[in-house]
C-alpha cells in the first residue's frame, strides 16, 4: 500500500493504561466525558504484543482520543493483528520502515489542534491528555509539554525525568513547568500546527535522538517547551531492541544535528568532546563513519541558530554532560 493511502478504519479510539494513579500524576481525569481535543500518533515495527497492550490502555482512556498507528513495515503479523482487534483505530501501512517519519506520515490525517505521541510500548495516564490539552489551550506560544516517565513494573522514574527537572534554561514565569530545550517523542503532547510549522521529523535522521533538530527549529520560530511533572506516562521497555544500534542512531543524529544546527565553533568543540568520551568501540567508529558520510547533505542543508539560540543550546551540552540518560553505551 503506497504511503499516502492507509488502512482506513473508524474514527476514533478509546485508549488508557493498566497502572494505577502514580504519585505526582494528574488528580482525576475529568468528568467521563470524551475530549475531543487530542490524536494519539503510535509507529511501531515488530512489536505486535507491546502494540496491543498500549492500544488497549489507549481504548480506555476517559478522554478517549483518537489513534492513528504507523506500522513500519512488521513482519509479525502486527496490522493484522490492530485491524481484526481495533477496527476502530486508523491504521497506515506504507510498506517500509519510515522510522520516525512514520510520525509525519500520521499527522498528516491528525484533524485535532493537539497530537500526542505514544511509543508501542508506553501508555498515557488516565486525565493526562486532557490536562495537557488544558495547558496548551492556555498558552498559544506553548508548542509541546512533555510528561513524567514512570518505568514499569517498578513505578520507577525513568533517569531522564531528572534531567527534564533540572533544566537548566530560564522561561517565561506563565511555563507549567521547567522550560526545556527538547523532549521525548514517547512522552510529548505537541501542538499540531507547531509540528507541522517544521514539517515534523526531519528524514534524514531517520530515528534516535531525531527530537533534538525539531525542537531547536521550534525555539526558533518563538516556541516554547515545556515538563510538566503533573503528566505521566507509563514505559515498559520492549525486549525486542538492539541496544548497539540504538547507540549508533543516536551518536550519528547527534552529530548530524550538531552540524546542522550549532556554529562552527560549537560544532567543532561538542564534535571534539563526543570524540574523546564515548566508548572506544566498533558501535562508536561505524556511529562517526555514518556520520562522516552523510556530511555532504548535512553542509547542504547547515543552517546555524542566532546567538540567543546558541546560548541555550550550549547550556543544554553542559547540563546534558552529567545526565546517566545521555550515555551512548549499550
Amino acid at each position: 500500500m503506497s504511503e499516502d493511502v492507509p488502512h482506513r478504519h473508524t474514527a476514533s479510539v478509546r485508549g488508557g493504561g493498566p497502572a494505577g494513579r502514580a504519585r505526582g500524576s494528574v488528580a482525576g481525569d475529568g468528568d467521563g466525558r470524551a475530549d475531543p481535543r487530542t490524536t494519539v500518533v503510535v509507529i511501531t515495527r515488530d512489536r505486535r504484543p507491546e502494540l496491543l497492550r498500549t492500544l488497549r490502555t489507549l481504548r480506555e482512556l476517559p478522554e478517549r482520543p483518537e489513534v492513528v498507528v504507523t506500522d513500519n513495515g512488521s513482519g509479525d503479523g502486527t496490522p493484522e493483528a490492530v485491524a481484526r482487534q481495533f477496527p476502530e483505530v486508523r491504521l497506515l501501512r506504507p510498506g517500509r520502515n519510515l522510522g520516525a517519519v512514520g510520525r509525519n506520515l500520521a499527522v498528516r490525517w491528525v484533524r485535532t489542534p493537539y497530537v500526542a505521541f505514544c511509543d508501542d510500548d508506553t501508555w498515557w495516564e488516565p486525565g493526562s491528555l486532557r490536562r495537557a490539552a488544558d495547558l496548551l489551550d492556555a498558552h498559544p506560544t506553548l508548542a509541546a509539554v512533555t510528561a513524567r516517565i514512570v518505568v514499569e513494573p517498578s513505578g520507577e522514574e525513568d533517569p531522564v525525568v531528572a534531567e527534564l527537572r533540572d533544566s537548566p534554561l530560564a522561561g517565561p514565569d506563565w511555563l507549567p513547568g521547567p522550560a526545556l530545550g527538547s523532549f521525548l517523542a514517547a512522552a510529548t503532547v505537541m501542538r499540531t500546527s507547531a509540528f507541522r510549522s517544521v514539517a515534523g521529523f526531519h528524514p534524514g535522521l531517520w530515528l534516535g535522538g531525531e527530537e533534538e533538530l525539531l525542537a531547536t527549529d521550534l525555539l526558533r520560530r518563538g516556541h516554547w517547551l515545556s515538563y510538566v511533572p503533573e503528566l505521566t506516562i507509563h514505559h515498559a521497555a520492549s525486549p525486542v531492541r538492539d541496544s548497539t544500534e540504538r547507540r549508533v542512531l543516536g551518536l550519528r543524529n547527534t552529530l548530524w544535528f550538531t552540524w546542522l544546527r550549532r556554529p562552527w565553533p560549537s560544532a567543532a568543540r561538542r564534535t571534539w568532546y563526543l570524540a574523546r568520551t564515548v566508548p572506544r568501540d566498533r558501535a562508536s567508529v561505524r556511529a562517526f563513519r555514518r556520520a562522516l558520510a552523510g556530511l555532504p547533505w548535512v553542509l547542504r542543508q547547515r543552517d546555524p541558530v542566532p546567538p540567543g539560540l546558541e546560548a541555550r543550546l550550549a547550556a543544554l551540552e553542559r547540563a546534558r554532560r552529567h545526565s546517566p540518560a545521555r550515555r551512548y553505551i549499550g
